[in-house]
């Protein structure tokens, strides 16, 4: 067990800021640092342009008390430059990852001399190096934390890319400077943290040890209105009620998009429907069945009604580093059909399938036999996820056991 307190550097609202919330409510906490933070009475909530519209969503209230620095003006002006000058792409991501780094460095040299011990740095990948350099000068712990499962996730979409030429995707490959910074980032990390196992191994694959890695997986806080949710399912799926297959998440290849509209094809005489739901990245496709539903983008508050509505979850991503939608589906005991490529939350067979490989033939077969057997959804309904297993006091015990030997 390590008593450091922790400062957290975060560029936007990930994982719903539950690092710093999990080590907050347990006293850890110094600082959170982060690109915005706007409070319920903030004037900036009541504009309507879509640059801030996602800015609502820059607040937490269980860190309401906490210590928070942010530039929120400064990402204001930012972005409004970024977009005069319009840039796009890696170009914006980088220069803002840079602009973020630059900022927080700023002020934790202000910060420093006020600390009464050397704290534990926490920063997410892609937006760290700048700041474990500055930490190394002070002497301090260095924790990444890795969003996704880097360089080897990329070679899979760029394969996937090949595949489908026909999808259209704006998609590109990340330019080197990009991953040769990653690589020191991870150098001057003196622990990784990974959501999965599949991120883990993705990690070791390109050189990093494995003594270096500690697997958390997310934090999730299901609805209250969920846990008295009950699902049920008719004797025989029909054309009158057909077997509703829901997709939540961004349209594109990466997350088997492409194996799906296969299956689609495969599956397109049988009592089904596809709800396809998030921002479109791939063209539609023109020789598309009925029983595609291309719902597009919906506010997150609307999701709810989705998972309430849908049989069964698919989610055959190709790579994650978790995919908190399973949490979310597993909240209103809706089974998942899932790749391996991701976090652990299906069981195979106690409440989802694991699917093979991620190919049309694959998810058809998954689909065929959630049709043929709707009473074997229920049961695995009815064994959803114990959702204590993600908690925010489980995420403190997980950060609390990290190896500190090795730092």
């Amino acid at each position: 067990m390590h008593c450091s307190p922790w400062i957290c550097c975060q560029l936007g609202a990930r994982e719903h800021y539950a690092i710093p919330r999990s080590l907050h409510q347990h006293g850890k906490l110094t600082h959170l640092i982060t690109d915005a933070w706007v409070l319920p009475q903030s004037p900036l909530n009541l504009l309507p342009t879509p640059l801030l519209t996602n800015l609502r969503d820059r607040f937490h209230p269980d860190l309401a008390q906490a210590s928070v620095y942010a530039f929120t003006h400064s990402l204001i002006r930012f972005e409004l430059a970024q977009r005069l000058q319009k840039t796009s792409g890696w170009t914006r991501i980088i220069s803002r990852n840079h602009w973020f780094q630059q900022r927080a460095v700023e002020l934790l040299e202000t910060l420093t001399p006020k600390l009464n011990t050397r704290p534990i740095l926490f920063a997410y990948s892609y937006a760290a190096l700048e700041l474990f350099r500055y930490a190394k000068t002070q002497g301090w712990t260095t924790i990444l934390g890795q969003i996704d499962p880097g360089l080897v996730e990329e070679t899979l979409v760029e394969q996937e890319h090949i595949r489908y030429p026909d999808s259209q995707s704006i998609w590109q490959p990340a330019p080197p400077q990009y991953w040769m910074n990653w690589q020191e980032e991870c150098l001057l990390a003196d622990q990784i943290i990974v959501n999965s196992p599949w991120s883990s191994q993705a990690l070791q694959q390109v050189g990093l040890p494995a003594n270096k890695i500690d697997i958390i997986p997310l934090a999730y806080k299901p609805p209250e209105t969920a846990s008295n949710f009950g699902r049920t399912y008719p004797s025989a799926f029909s054309t009158e009620r057909p077997l509703r297959v829901l997709f939540l998440g961004q349209v594109i290849l990466r997350k088997g998009i492409g194996a799906i509209l296969e299956a689609a094809e495969l599956l397109h005489h049988q009592p089904i429907e596809f709800w396809l739901v998030g921002s479109l990245g791939i063209a539609r496709q023109a020789k598309m069945y009925r029983q595609i539903q291309w719902i597009g983008a919906i506010p997150r508050r609307k999701t709810a009604q989705y998972y309430q509505r849908a049989d069964v979850f698919l989610f055959p991503t190709l790579s994650d580093g978790f995919g908190l939608v399973q949490l979310e589906a597993q909240a209103w005991k809706l089974p998942i059909i899932a790749s391996r490529f991701c976090g652990e939350v299906v069981k195979d067979r106690v409440n989802g399938l694991i699917l093979p490989e991620v190919t049309g033939e694959a998810i058809a077969q998954a689909l065929e036999f959630c049709l043929n057997n709707p009473g074997q959804l229920q049961v695995f309904a009815e064994a959803a996820t114990d959702m204590s297993a993600f908690s925010l006091s489980q995420l403190h015990h997980y950060l609390q056991s990290i190896p500190y030997e090795h730092l």
